[in-house]
């Protein structure tokens, strides 16, 4: 690698890993160039913020931390000195205000992501970060050089330490392609399979009826399980294929392993979870007189539309003439679950380096000088800000390491 006298710093991803590394280190007095093969930059983190840009969350830090997982320690370090009250304050230094919703999560009070990453950029580029659109990393040429496309032709870029923050596998158009994993296998990384997080799972098929007339419908006020776990309360989605939605997304790590191992997941549906099965058989139990059974349901129990329809695929026939096996089937209807949604679909994807190929300031072990960040790491997180606040966590977390690389290797 040529010499050189003023130490040049590589980041690619401008996603809120890479622009938060980039913060860092240009904030020490460091010449940054940040590399996005996308038009824009942030696209995966403005779509995030449609419908509502929930930042982090407020709860406890046990609880909060227990989000992650197996994952759990590494990425308790990561949030050592940014957790989400200083993740919080920063925003607030972007002149950004953020207020609690009553489930605990954290929004910017105008509910949007671009006013944020606009300030940010800013910031930014008044600090000096040179920000390069429309430029795709492709790997290293024969000399260590980055190779990079531009709309001019491919370009070789030294750099004394590099960042990579190039995101997961899911939402492809929006520059999270996963294309960075034969490029860091063929240099010895290891890296965990990426398979699908927070996402949509299929059924081995609904009736045409159930299909036709509801798929998209949700399914408000219910409990979900997967067989022998506790019932986290919620909603989810009824789809053509399956089921999706916050309630899924928050088992999913859980369900997707369970198919892993044994090539299906049962979750256990409550239809009525403020009801215990002993309410609700009692009301089952009232005369129906001339009504029909969906009458008797909705009348007694309020069950009607996308629940009831549930109700019918998935009971037993029998179930209905029994009021007992009836109303075990309304606390726990089964349903069987075959396989996730493709990774594209996903909201985030598990896998990545693993971080036993990083070192503490996530180096890559095999390839000093070069770190990585975000979510191409092995870890996941449910939604509800858990995601976005260990992504900005890790590139801070890497720039300070990057800082530290340059310092002991005399180049600062």
């Amino acid at each position: 690698m040529p010499a050189t006298s003023v130490p040049r710093v590589a980041i690619v991803g401008g996603g809120p890993s890479g622009l938060m590394a980039a913060e860092v280190i240009s904030a020490a007095g460091i010449a940054v160039d940040l590399y996005d093969g996308m038009p824009s930059l942030g696209r995966k983190f403005l779509l995030a913020g449609v419908g509502g840009m929930n930042i982090t969350h407020s709860e406890a830090r046990e609880a909060f931390l227990s989000r992650y997982g197996e994952r759990r320690e590494a990425i308790s370090a990561l949030l050592a000195d940014f957790d989400a009250d200083t993740l919080r304050a920063w925003i607030h230094g972007l002149g950004i205000d953020t207020f609690v919703g009553s489930s605990g999560r954290v929004f910017p009070t105008d509910m949007k992501a671009a006013p944020l990453l606009r300030a940010w950029l800013k910031r930014l580029r008044e600090q000096g970060v040179h920000l390069h659109t429309r430029q795709r990393w492709l790997g290293w040429n024969d000399h260590g050089a980055l190779r990079i496309a531009t709309a001019e032709g491919e370009q070789a870029l030294y750099a004394d330490a590099t960042l990579l923050a190039l995101g997961g596998g899911s939402w492809a158009r929006l520059g999270s392609d996963g294309a960075w994993v034969p490029l860091l296998q063929a240099r010895g990384v290891e890296i965990a399979p990426l398979r699908p997080s927070n996402c949509g799972f299929e059924v081995a098929g609904w009736s045409a009826l159930l299909r036709d007339r509801f798929a998209g419908a949700p399914l408000k006020s219910v409990a979900l399980a997967l067989d022998g776990e506790t019932a986290r309360r919620g909603e989810f989605v009824l789809t053509a294929n399956g089921i999706e939605g916050s309630l899924v997304y928050a088992l999913s790590a859980a369900i997707r392993r369970r198919i892993e191992a044994d090539g299906r997941a049962v979750v256990r549906l409550d239809l009525l979870p403020a009801l215990s099965a002993q309410d609700i058989e009692k009301r089952l139990s009232r005369p129906r007189g001339k009504h029909s059974m969906a009458r008797h349901l909705h009348g007694q129990l309020g069950l009607d539309g996308v629940k009831a329809a549930l109700l019918r695929e998935c009971a037993p026939a029998e179930a209905f003439a029994d009021h007992a096996r009836l109303a075990t089937a309304i606390k726990a209807l089964p349903i069987e679950l075959l396989r996730t949604r493709p990774l594209d679909e996903a909201i985030s994807s598990a896998g990545g380096v693993t971080f036993e190929a990083l070192d503490a300031n996530l180096m890559l072990r095999a390839l000093p000088g070069v770190f990585c960040a975000g979510e191409m790491l092995d870890w996941e997180a449910p939604t509800g800000g858990y995601l976005l606040t260990a992504c900005f966590a890790s590139g801070r977390h890497a720039g300070l390491g990057m800082l530290a690389w340059l310092r002991d290797a005399g180049r600062l």
